[in-house]
């Protein structure tokens, strides 16, 4: 009489083999055995089949074709070569064969200078009438857009809005009766092990099933600001682009759009952009054609728990600014450099990569309340958002302004740096523009914490712990404030030569 050991884990297995071996030195073979097989919640849970899923939703998948006819490069001429040598046929019929000359099935000279580039994903219809759903880079800058439905049916498309930001599409296509669609379902629902399906078009197959749970949420993988990805171990590989992944009621709670491979092909770590990031987007692009985000202007970085002691946050939480838009809704609402945002129209901001995500969706116009903590208190503001795309469109913030008689060029050390005046000499050797305020590093101590978090000679100090500081004497006497009140690190506000705006927080000691 014996067990299998490999179904034994835990508490309860190392029991199991106590009573199991006890029985046997006493001799007592007809003691009944503890359950020993996998647990009735797991067997409860675990689909039996994908099959009357996959036959539902199937036929709502579709393979989309995009071709770009681009201009090629221009046939070289033929060179200026020998005449009467023995070779003249032979050079001849080279050149003419390399430049696509000659003979009656000779491409024309237009068709000479164009080539077609195509790619292939994978989409899904959501609504009957012809909306059909892809990534924005399985159709690119593809000016020919063919869907190709699980019965064979091609229809051309034409392209009603497509963003980059979270990479998707919508096209429209004119069938001549109702399309099978589908529909979204709240990704916000779906949890870290749920059952998830992916359909699409990998490798060119056409239509292919495969399974897995949800790994992962709220991925941020660095394909742009608004990274939320849902992590999954269903195989997704090159042509699932676009494709949808499903819930085990059928709805899309997201759209196939990369993997993490080395390879190339599913490694089992895939990402789909959630429903509730695609939803409010894609109405958008139905209704205008583009997008239409919220814009809070302000420029922010993430506070980590050096920041979050030298502001009195208790622990990191918010998004700090580092910048605030001359043009921007923010300013006249009173936002100011060094605020941390910890709350935006009800929600809690819990680091920086959460504010452009609740700002994106909300609508242009509407006035929001928002909490910062400023001096260590927290204190309502009130802003109307503008939109991003105008935003975006306007030129760069302009701060160089100022002037007067040149600031002394005292010289002093600390927290690794070396620091000195903003002299007419250094604006031109670290290229900074007139009028630049603020007190110059001149040096960066090797291997220090100020080397390490990328401080670099030309870079200036605007201010230590919120307080402005002017000229080297000025840094020397902050810290000694901050040491003699028993602070442990010190807030720098730090520009650049371009005059890009960041907050490095440097230990005192």
């Amino acid at each position: 009489m014996g067990f299998d050991p490999i179904h034994l884990t835990g508490r309860a297995s190392r029991k199991a083999v106590t009573t199991v071996a006890l029985a046997l030195a006493i001799g007592l073979t007809s003691v009944p055995l503890p359950h020993l097989t996998t647990p009735a919640f797991a067997q409860a849970n675990r689909p039996t089949s994908f099959a009357d899923l996959a036959e539902r939703v199937s036929d709502a998948v579709v393979n989309i074709s995009a071709a770009q006819t681009v201009e090629a490069r221009q046939p070289q001429a033929t060179p200026n070569l020998p005449q009467g040598t023995p070779f003249d046929d032979l050079f001849e019929e080279f050149f003419r064969r390399r430049q696509g000359q000659g003979g009656e099935d000779a491409p024309s000279p237009r068709q000479q200078q164009q080539r077609r580039s195509n790619s292939l994903g994978s989409g899904f219809v959501i609504d009957a009438a012809g909306i059909v759903i892809t990534n924005n880079h399985v159709i690119a800058d593809a000016n020919d857009i063919t869907v190709i439905f699980t019965d064979g049916q091609r229809l051309k498309a034409e392209i009603v809005g497509k963003d980059a930001k979270i990479d998707i599409a919508v096209l429209r296509v004119k069938p001549d009766k109702p399309l099978k669609a589908v529909k979204f379902g709240d990704s916000d629902k779906a949890r870290v092990g749920d059952w998830v399906m992916a359909v699409g078009n990998p490798f060119g197959l056409g239509g292919t099933v495969t399974a897995g749970i949800i790994s992962a949420r709220n991925r941020n993988i660095d394909s742009g600001p608004y990274d939320n990805y849902i992590q999954t171990d269903a195989s997704i590989n090159k042509g699932n682009s676009g494709g949808p992944l499903f819930d085990m009621n059928g709805d899309v709670i997201g759209v196939n759009t990369a993997i993490l491979s080395p390879s190339g092909g599913s490694v089992g770590i895939g990402f789909a952009t959630p429903s509730a990031s695609l939803m409010p987007i894609i109405a958008q692009l139905q209704e205008f054609g583009e997008t239409r985000r919220g814009w809070l202007g302000v420029r922010i970085q993430n506070v980590d728990e050096t920041i979050a002691e030298s502001l009195g946050l208790g622990r990191p939480r918010g998004a700090l600014v580092a910048g605030v838009d001359e043009k921007g809704p923010g300013r006249p609402a009173g936002i100011k450099v060094g605020d941390v945002i910890v709350k935006f129209d009800g929600k809690d901001v819990k680091d920086s990569r959460e504010l452009p995500k609740l700002v994106a969706v909300a609508p242009v116009g509407k006035q929001v309340e928002i909490t910062v903590v400023r001096g260590g208190k927290e204190q309502p503001l009130k802003v109307t958002l503008g939109r991003l795309e105008d935003g975006e469109r306007q030129a760069s913030l302009d701060t160089g302004k100022g002037g007067g008689a040149e600031p002394r060029t005292a010289v002093q050390k600390a927290l690794g740096l070396e620091f000195g005046a903003v002299t007419a000499e250094m604006r031109k050797r670290f290229n900074i523009k007139d009028g630049a305020e603020g007190v110059l590093v001149t040096s960066v101590e090797p291997n220090s914490q100020a080397a390490e978090r990328r401080i670099q000679p030309g870079d200036r100090i605007l201010e230590i712990n919120q307080d402005a500081v002017a000229k080297p004497e000025d840094i020397a006497r902050k810290v000694k404030e901050l040491k003699d009140a028993g602070r442990k690190s010190a807030l720098l506000f730090v520009a650049s030569p371009n005059d890009d705006k960041r907050f490095v927080p440097l230990p005192l000691n």
